[in-house]
């Protein structure tokens, strides 16, 4: 019993650590601590379902490294791009692999996970509001982060801590869900808000086709539609802070990733829809280079001239790896062969593994909601390729946890 339970804490401790580690945004620091963690938790034996998702990623990297032999790029770019485009890959085996060592407790490990960055958050945000100037909410979240998809899916689990059947009592699990929700809030970002409706209405089963589920779906519409109209026609600034400033934020969403034509020389409009004029510019280099280059992409190391420089994170870049779209990116470094077998990794979890097991069920409708968000996120953040996101661990990890519990109800 006591090396089961040094051996549970170990797993919790690596687990926590590996999730971690991304908020800091350093990648170099998040790549090698990964890179440790599969070794020290390395597996005999993978499941075949397990390992035809994660060879899809594997494959869009050995196009992009076949293709690379026929255009030239910067060498530092092409061994950047390698280590970029297996952070889904690093991330989703070290989940599996945990999951695997974790049997006493699964689901409160990543529960525990969530408080902790939770609480860490919130001490940044208390520690910016002190010590520095925070004037607007873009202020707040430079010192304190962009946005946080782990604490989100904790904030669900802990939501249908029964249908997942975690071991908790009601009391703790209401001030679990203020601490982690609360620090989620203090983001303000957009697309966690979004990430949150998603995955409760798949968890209410709203995303499987029935007549309430249509009903639902067609109130939410509307709801929507209303409530954008109404922040349309209130018409918050673009300069202005708190609560209308992100509004502001809110009613250009719908517009800055879908812009056919952006003014680079108008600065509210480039900054405003910068996200679009990325993959304007992607579709007309790549378009222009030819049939070759759309099919198979311009392989690792490839960029995408921007024009002009542009302040990115921390210093100015005109040519640039990696964009804002992960559907773009996986385009421009293997084509639309490489985009098709991204898709594939989405639609993976629409496909729901049939079984009595309420936790199996209600992992199939986590994963619904996560293949709908993944849609959204890799559209404006890159999806899996965000150096930021540890969704791919929370997935690697959940996905090991539905095999074992349908082996055990075989």
């Amino acid at each position: 019993m006591a090396f089961s339970l040094k051996k549970e804490t170990l797993v919790h401790v690596l687990f926590t650590l590996c999730v971690a580690l991304p908020y800091l945004n350093i990648y170099e620091l998040t790549f090698v601590v990964w890179s440790a963690a599969i070794v020290l938790t390395l597996k005999k034996k993978y499941s075949v379902g397990f390992l035809q998702y994660v060879i899809k990623f594997a494959l869009i990297i050995l196009i992009a490294f076949i293709v690379s032999f026929f255009y030239i790029s910067d060498t530092y770019n092409y061994f950047k791009d390698i280590t970029y485009l297996l952070k889904p890959i690093l991330g989703l085996v070290i989940g599996y692999q945990l999951c695997k060592k974790s049997l006493v407790n699964p689901m409160g490990v990543i529960v525990t996970t969530g408080l902790l960055i939770a609480i860490a958050h919130l001490s940044v945000v208390v520690y910016a509001f002190a010590f520095f100037p925070i004037g607007n909410i873009s202020d707040l979240r430079w010192y304190s982060g962009y946005f946080s998809d782990f604490e989100v899916y904790v904030v669900i689990l802990l939501m249908f801590r029964d249908k997942f059947q975690i071991p908790i009592s009601e009391s703790r699990a209401k001030l679990y869900i203020s601490i982690i929700a609360i620090s989620a809030i203090f983001y303000f970002a957009r697309t966690n808000f979004i990430q949150f409706a998603i995955l409760y209405m798949a968890m209410k089963g709203y995303f499987l086709v029935t007549k309430k589920s249509l009903t639902v779906l067609a109130a939410m519409v509307a709801f929507v539609a209303i409530s954008y109209s109404i922040i349309f026609s209130f018409n918050p600034t673009r300069d202005a802070g708190g609560i209308e400033g992100f509004m502001y934020k809110v009613k250009n969403a719908p517009i800055e990733t879908f812009k056919t034509r952006v003014d680079k020389d108008d600065w509210k409009d480039f900054n405003d829809n910068y996200r679009s004029y990325e993959n304007i510019l992607t579709i007309r280099q790549m378009t222009a280079i030819g049939p070759e280059a759309v099919l198979f992409g311009k392989g690792l190391g490839s960029t995408i001239d921007l024009k002009r420089e542009v302040w990115l994170q921390t210093s100015f870049m005109r040519y640039i790896p990696f964009l804002h779209n992960g559907f773009a990116t996986v385009f421009l470094k293997s084509g639309l062969l490489g985009l098709v077998i991204y898709i594939g990794t989405i639609t993976y979890f629409f496909r729901r593994r049939r079984s009595e097991d309420p936790q199996v069920k209600a992992i199939n409708l986590l994963f619904i909601g996560t293949g709908v968000f993944l849609i959204i996120s890799n559209w404006v953040f890159l999806g899996f390729y965000n150096l930021f996101d540890t969704k791919t661990i929370l997935v690697g990890y959940l996905i090991a946890h539905r095999e074992f519990l349908l082996k055990n109800t075989d």
